[in-house]
């Protein structure tokens, strides 16, 4: 289980965003395969508690069931990302498919951020994206939609490379409820006490 990602793999793949460079005392909170009904709502009062900013890679399928929801992400002060209309696996979908798919789903989000599902996209879906937008991958990845680690492991996992410019990877999604509810709030509360700012990307 790699929770975060070592430099070596950063720089095979250098035109993907692994981190924020110079970004001061930011540390880049985000959320992926929303919106959901509940569990969005959710996150977005947790945020506001702590006075935190994220960013929200939204499928498309689910913006387009929840708009109310998506809007609600915006009205509060968020950003929003593409992460693809049917959550596609790149290295399991051809082309013309994946990019079809990627920019159906810019009808409904408006953004320059691609967020790959699962991390998986080929070099030549990075080349041909990378025109449109900023692609976005990860520093940490707190496994939150793994029913097999406890929530305490899971605040370990956020916690493990949480440095100014680290881009943190939750899920606001039903199955990762249990760990995201525990972890994401102390989360927060380490970033206030270590003088970090959770900032949108």
């Amino acid at each position: 289980m790699m929770v975060t990602v070592p430099k070596w793999l950063q720089m095979f793949y250098p035109s993907l965003e692994w981190e924020v460079k110079d970004g001061g005392n930011n540390v880049y909170l985000t959320f992926d395969d929303g919106p959901h009904p509940e569990i969005t709502s959710k996150v977005l009062d947790i945020l506001d508690e702590y006075n935190a900013k994220a960013t929200f890679f939204c499928v498309a399928d689910n913006v387009r069931k929840y708009p109310e929801v998506y809007q609600q992400i915006i009205e509060r002060g968020h950003k929003t990302g593409n992460h693809s209309y049917h959550h596609l696996n790149g290295w399991k979908t051809k082309n013309k498919i994946y990019f079809d798919d990627v920019e159906q789903a810019a009808g409904l989000i408006e953004s320059n951020l691609f967020r790959p599902p699962y991390g998986k996209i080929t070099r030549h879906q990075i080349k041909t994206l990378k025109n449109r937008y900023r692609i976005i991958m990860w520093s940490v990845l707190t496994y939150d939609f793994r029913k097999s680690i406890t929530p305490e492991t899971c605040l370990q996992h956020a916690l493990s490379g949480l440095n100014p410019g680290s881009i943190i990877v939750f899920h606001d999604s039903e199955k990762s409820a249990k760990n995201l509810f525990f972890a994401l709030p102390e989360f927060l509360k380490q970033c206030k006490e270590k003088n970090l700012k959770v900032s949108s990307l």
